[in-house]
């Protein structure tokens, strides 16, 4: 399909832009910059090296970019820029950023290099390209050649993206990919964590390998600091103005600290003079700046707690969580105070905490490792562990051991539930754990909804894995938690038997805003032992009634009766001339799965309205009475991308009663936006409604200049 983008807006990361996260803190030096600008557009603006220019090479004026470099097609002789080894930027050790504008030049999916500082697979150079998707490729240990590549395709059109790769070292979900400002993937770096990064060659830009890029390039820069989202999205966007708030919290926002005191620090915003501080053991009274919580005015950008005549002066105290807010202050700009957001850290309690598998943990191993954070300070630690809460609530006299792992005796038994109690020793204290508990396998597992979730539909379909040794299931439902736990085949709270293969429920209407249980016993005549009682199971309803979560949406192709394909149901322009939306995948999976609002699927919705409108219509098999519960809203979450040619967004019932949204550019809304429309604005019979279409552009007003993109919709609902 065809999905041509156009960007309307000049999307500038201005040297100034730059330069402000330079000096707006610490760790966050921009190291290279090439804008292409005059009057040195083949300079880095950094270190003010310019390399070999390929003849070929030109600089293009007037694009929406201002100056960009265009690369032409073929091997990379006389088709880059290169900068000699000696010269390129020197990653090091730091975490680091790279990103780029690139628009290619012909649709394709053959591999075109943004930049290239490695040969073949030696340790430390790195290459960032694209190809089908977005990749970034880095020498690891022992030369190991290391590729991650994007899970969302690249756009294939020829205009303008944003492409952004992100690595925080140490951290397991750090390597981060964005294409257009949206966050594509967040997987592990660790395996190079200590790979010093340099170019072992020519550092090579519009080019890798061998092959030159074949389109434009503009703003390739490199960071030696893993950029967030938003500062990727300020940059991205050409926010001149930079990051006024205080910024990169230490210790880390959510961190646990085993110490009695703590050095505060973080990242100043770009135009604080003064730091207001607020610090105390409330959320609430912190954000609120509650009496009590202001700490001072700090001319800089750290502050010590835990000590005499510092907040916190008594010292941290084990077991408690610390709330912390920075204002970034400067009486000479109207804007200030800006307020900061608000941290925390925890100091560990006495008591050991965080069990392995978790308290009330389902189907655990028969011969299962247990395992525990140890409390604040403790030495040594011992283990009481049971079949029965009492025995081992009472138990006293254990032996101490010195790790924090314990291996029960012997087989444990099937969908038994099992004790256990871990005292810390802190010479000469004694701190008595918490009783936890487990379940071990042998029961119905990974219950859909999840155990305790709240917000579900009122519609739900229920979920689980069966049991190894289950040959049929028993089904048990109601809003008593006691009565389901009690009920037998007699009991009304009895629902129906399955078989294996069967591991669904329609639970039918629920009523909005109730918890429910739900029990799943599995039954095999032929094991000693069957059936084995399943757990308690709790979800809540939401104050919403669905027109469409997209949940249900199935990969299954016809003529099986089971198919459910998105695009069957949600009927598109396909085959038309005069409507230009296509929903779905034209392969599986049908439904997206990778950019969701809730739960695991949503609706993508391709869009060209050059000469046509888009339009993409459900017929409404159920939920038809708009008015019931005393509905007044129609809430639906929309996703856009700042790539999309801008465009209008409307929703009709019926086919005819329109509304649009208010921001006639609602295609370029970057992130999930929540777009609620008063029933009563569409002016019809709401106790009959036949259907929804959701549309691109002005309804039946096409224009010839209209243009493509991607959209996202999902949970599409009714509320009061």
């Amino acid at each position: 399909m065809n999905e041509e983008k156009q960007m309307i807006v000049p999307f500038r990361v201005v040297f100034v832009l730059l330069m402000s996260l330079m000096v707006s803190g610490a760790g966050a030096d921009l190291i290279s910059f090439y804008d292409f600008e005059e009057p040195s557009p083949f300079e880095d603006k950094i270190s003010g090296v310019v390399g070999a220019i390929g003849a070929n090479v030109t600089i293009e004026s007037g694009t929406p970019l201002g100056n960009a470099a265009l690369f032409p097609d073929g091997s990379r002789v006389d088709n880059d820029i290169l900068v000699a080894q000696s010269d390129a930027p020197v990653i090091g050790l730091s975490d680091f950023t790279c990103m780029a504008w690139v628009r290619r030049a012909t649709v394709t999916t053959d591999a075109d290099g943004i930049c290239d500082m490695v040969t073949g697979t030696t340790e430390g150079g790195f290459q960032m390209l694209l190809v089908a998707d977005f990749r970034l490729g880095v020498g690891g240990p022992g030369n190991q050649w290391m590729l991650t590549q994007s899970v969302t395709p690249v756009p294939q059109d020829m205009e303008w993206h944003h492409y952004a790769a992100s690595v925080e070292r140490n951290n397991p979900t750090g390597l981060r990919m964005y294409i257009d400002g949206v966050l594509d993937s967040a997987t592990d770096p660790t395996g190079y964590a200590s790979v010093f990064m340099t170019a072992n060659q020519d550092y090579q830009i519009g080019s890798m390998n061998n092959n030159s890029l074949n389109g434009w390039l503009d703003e390739l820069a490199i960071f030696d600091t893993a950029l967030t989202e938003v500062e990727i999205l300020a940059a991205m966007t050409g926010v001149k103005s930079g990051f006024p708030l205080a910024a990169r919290p230490d210790p880390e926002d959510g961190a646990i600290i085993e110490a009695t005191w703590a050095n505060l620090s973080w990242r100043a915003g770009k135009w604080a003079v003064a730091h207001d501080l607020y610090f105390g053991t409330s959320f609430d009274d912190v954000n609120e700046g509650a009496e009590g919580t202001f700490a001072g005015n700090l001319a800089t950008t750290t502050q010590v707690v835990g000590f005499p005549g510092f907040p916190a002066a008594e010292g941290l105290q084990p077991g408690t969580t610390y709330y912390w807010r920075v204002d970034e202050v400067n009486d000479a700009n109207a804007a200030s105070p800006w307020k900061g957001n608000v941290w925390s850290f925890s100091v560990p309690p006495r008591t050991a905490y965080l069990p392995v598998p978790a308290d009330g943990g389902e189907a655990v191993a028969l011969v299962p490792e247990l395992a525990w954070s140890p409390g604040f300070e403790a030495k040594l630690h011992t283990v009481y562990f049971g079949d029965n809460f009492d025995d081992v609530n009472n138990a006293t006299g254990g032996p101490l051991v010195d790790n924090t792992t314990f291996t029960p005796p012997g087989l444990l038994e099937l969908a038994k539930t099992y004790y256990w109690r871990v005292d810390e020793f802190d010479p000469p204290n004694t701190y008595k754990g918490a009783v936890w508990s487990f379940r071990t396998e042998g029961t119905a597992a990974d219950p859909s909804p999840a155990k305790g979730a709240v917000d579900i539909s009122p519609t739900p379909i229920l979920e689980w894995t069966a049991a190894d040794l289950a040959g049929s299931h028993e089904i048990y439902f109601g809003d008593d938690a006691d009565a389901v736990a009690n009920a037998d085949k007699n009991s009304p709270e009895y629902k129906a038997s399955q078989s294996v293969g069967q591991e669904t429920f329609d639970a039918d209407r629920l009523e909005l805003m109730t918890t429910y249980y739900w029990r799943v016993d599995e039954v095999n005549s032929t094991e000693a032992g069957s059936p084995w009682k399943g757990n308690i199971w709790s979800f809540t309803t939401g104050d919403f009634l669905v027109v469409d979560d997209f949940e249900s949406y199935n990969d299954i192709d016809p003529p099986d009766e089971a198919s459910n394909r998105i695009f069957d149901k949600w009927i598109d322009g396909y085959g038309t001339l005069d409507n230009g939306a296509l929903i779905g995948n034209p392969m599986p999976p049908y439904a997206e799965q990778t950019i969701v609002h809730g739960g695991s699927q949503s609706m993508n919705y391709a869009y060209d309205n050059a000469g046509k409108t888009s339009e993409a219509t459900l017929t409404l098999a159920s939920q038809r009475d708009w008015t019931a519960e005393g509905v007044t809203k129609l809430r639906i979450w929309v996703r856009g991308s700042a790539a999309n040619a801008a465009d209008r967004v409307y929703v009709a019932l019926n086919g005819t009663a329109v509304v649009y949204h208010k921001d006639t550019a609602a295609t370029q809304l970057t992130g999930w936006n929540e777009w609620v429309i008063d029933l009563s604005e569409f002016g019809v019979n709401l106790a009959n409604v036949d259907s929804i279409t959701i549309g691109v552009g002005t309804k039946n007003a096409p224009l010839a200049t209209g243009g493509t993109g991607t959209m996202y919709f999902d949970d599409i609902r009714l509320i009061r």
